[in-house]
């Protein structure tokens, strides 16, 4: 990364079903080997799934989810004499879609033995309820945030 300046954003360009950029930034982050066409099928199919199963829309229980992961404290690494100090810092929005996304993700791939469709379902529906591993990754960023309270005036 540019010590200098920051590179320019990209522009998302927004899904084709939906219409919506986070959408396609999720599509995005859940590639491997650039095969998004898989990637597409399979959040298509958790939100089929969404739908069929609860009955609400699912563009709201994604966004829902989103809101619900997306952390506003984390803890940064500042050597201060020789010492390290966990220093909490407010975690800027487009950092904090990107923890959010990348926690969704990372739980509904540990969740046990079945399609990545199934596991995103569950994990989105989970999540849009306050449950779920990455609520609970958020939970803890917060913990250790507040717990290091003491060291903030070492923000820099």
């Amino acid at each position: 990364m540019p010590r200098r300046s920051s590179p320019p954003k990209r522009e998302v360009v927004p899904d084709v079903k939906y219409h919506n950029a986070r959408v396609t930034m999720f599509i995005n982050r859940m590639m491997h080997g650039g095969k998004k066409s898989t990637a597409l099928r399979a959040l298509y199919g958790a939100f089929d799934l969404i739908e069929e199963r609860s009955k609400r829309d699912p563009l709201e229980v994604f966004e829902q989810a989103l809101r619900n992961a997306t952390p506003i404290l984390e803890v940064k690494p500042r050597r201060v004499g020789g010492s390290t100090y966990q220093v909490p810092v407010e975690v800027s929005p487009d950092r904090a879609l990107s923890l959010a996304m990348r926690w969704l993700l990372a739980s509904a791939r540990g969740r046990g033995g079945r399609s990545t469709a199934e596991k995103l379902a569950a994990e989105f529906m989970d999540a849009a309820t306050g449950q779920g591993s990455a609520i609970k990754k958020k939970e803890d960023t917060h913990r250790m945030a507040e717990a290091n309270r003491a060291f903030a005036h070492y923000r820099w």
